[in-house]
């Protein structure tokens, strides 16, 4: 199964290092990231751990949960928690997945099928595409996927940035432009008509082109 944008993410039942979860009831009202990594006690995913581990509290200011997943078990997930505390200064405090039968990787279209039905003796190598972003709203739709090679470390600042821009084009009948960030100008999407921009946008907006209207972010 190959999953796009607004599909809903497949739900689970999985050993976590917080205790057994069943995905859709842990997301409950939240919005939610589940990012893979290909391998416990990698390099580059231990950065990535940690920095997370930093930016939770500003995901929770946004009513969103992390979640993490290996092929690992979940002893070896609470190990690894040693290391990225001691190497990058932050513990991870939000669940990592134990999908040590490859369950969520292939439901997540991360692994095929054929891969079998056992994390053991796969290596980093053999788990290299499951190292994807998914940013779930809470409808349950996914609403990015972002997959990174190993050798390239995720840049979580963006993906924050995606975050906040994808709540508010939700609440809001806008879009954002290139390299945008909270605060600056938005778009009026096509679909709006002049009509209905003037009620939505009674202080106005700029008209660069017919299809691109510039306007203060709402809020």
């Amino acid at each position: 199964m190959t999953l796009r944008i607004n599909d809903v993410a497949p739900d689970f039942t999985a050993q976590t290092t917080r205790g057994s979860i069943r995905f859709h009831d842990w997301i409950g009202d939240s919005w939610a990231i589940l990012f893979s990594h290909p391998k416990d006690f990698t390099p580059v995913c231990t950065t990535e751990l940690g920095y997370m581990a930093r930016l939770q509290p500003e995901f929770e200011r946004r009513n969103c949960k992390i979640i993490g997943l290996s092929v690992d078990p979940v002893d070896d997930h609470e190990r690894w928690a040693r290391d990225i505390e001691e190497t990058q200064g932050y513990l991870p405090q939000y669940p990592m997945i134990g999908d040590t039968d490859l369950n969520v990787a292939k439901l997540y279209s991360m692994l095929p099928a054929d891969a079998g039905e056992t994390s053991e003796g796969r290596t980093a190598a053999t788990n290299a595409t499951v190292r994807t972003v998914f940013i779930i709203a809470p409808d349950k739709q996914i609403k990015l996927m972002m997959t990174y090679p190993m050798t390239t470390g995720r840049n979580f600042d963006e993906i924050l940035r995606s975050l906040d821009s994808i709540q508010l084009t939700t609440k809001h009948t806008v879009a954002t432009p290139v390299n945008w960030q909270p605060g600056e100008d938005v778009i009026i999407p096509p679909s709006v008509t002049e009509e209905e921009a003037k009620k939505k946008f009674p202080e106005g907006w700029k008209t660069l082109k017919p299809y691109l209207r510039v306007v203060a972010q709402p809020d």
